[in-house]
């Protein structure tokens, strides 16, 4: 891979097929704050809310961890699916684009328990 991008977009799509939970998370707790009348919300506040959920009854080290890389990947996939919802997410240009790939693993919970790495 040769931009930073292309690397998170690859992390995203792996984390997204090893747990669909949380693109069902994802689009309940949208389509929830867009049937309470909002025309735009926080990603921000999805990703928290279902942090929330999932963190529920968990010793908050064992469970998977939701990168905040992966938000705007999120916004937009819902965005794309469901574009009559186009801008609901506030997004910005990805500079990661114009960026080197870092070629380093993402950080798993097996980091922390290990003390860093």
């Amino acid at each position: 891979m040769e931009t930073r991008q292309e690397e998170m977009r690859v992390q995203v799509s792996g984390f997204h097929g090893k747990h669909p939970e949380v693109w069902r998370f994802f689009c309940g707790f949208t389509f929830e704050m867009i049937q309470r009348g909002y025309s735009h919300y926080s990603v921000n506040a999805v990703f928290e809310r279902i942090r929330w959920e999932i963190d529920s009854g968990g010793d908050g080290t064992t469970s998977f961890k939701l990168n905040n890389n992966y938000r705007a990947f999120y916004a937009r996939r819902f965005m794309n699916i469901y574009p009559e919802h186009s801008g609901f997410f506030r997004t910005r240009e990805q500079t990661s684009k114009d960026k080197s790939a870092t070629n380093l693993p993402e950080i798993t919970p097996a980091y922390y328990r290990s003390g860093g790495g």
